[in-house]
């Protein structure tokens, strides 16, 4: 009967100890904010971007506060990230924001309005794909969001 205590005992202190580190990284993400993502985070005019590919016809518009600021000011430049990374990291963020409008009473519908349409298999261009990705960023630090396993960084 002693040697299950022990080994109970031994479970608890391993997820005391797992659950505590999990915690300190949530938390942490949230000290990293720059001052120019918070001057970026709390512009309150419309700020229109439209991403569109000269190769493809295809075309987002992102209506934001602060998204432009943001991109020009904090993301990572053009070229940093692969297409492939890219084109992955968004089918990721899209599955999940599109479960996400679909659960209005579970997830901010003011956050949450429209679905994305993005298909894996379309070659949307590199543009598209980063900029997309970028909104993504943005969307998950200013509103203190995690739309997948990753925590949202520049």
């Amino acid at each position: 009967m002693k040697k299950y205590f022990y080994i109970i005992a031994f479970f608890c202190f391993i997820l005391t100890i797992v659950s505590s580190s999990c915690n300190s990284s949530k938390t942490a993400s949230n000290a990293t904010i720059s001052d120019e993502e918070k001057v970026a985070f709390n512009q309150v005019e419309g700020d229109t971007i439209t991403i569109s590919s000269d190769k493809t016809e295809y075309e987002i518009t992102i209506i934001e506060p602060g998204f432009n600021a943001w991109l020009i000011s904090t993301a990572r430049p053009e070229g940093y990230y692969s297409q492939s990374f890219l084109e992955n990291r968004n089918n990721i963020y899209v599955t999940e924001w599109n479960l996400r409008t679909n659960q209005p009473f579970n997830f901010n519908p003011n956050l949450y309005e429209l679905q994305i349409n993005y298909d894996r298999n379309i070659d949307y261009g590199y543009e598209v794909n980063y900029k997309l990705y970028n909104y993504f960023i943005f969307f998950q630090r200013k509103y203190n969001q995690r739309l997948g396993s990753f925590i949202p960084r520049i």
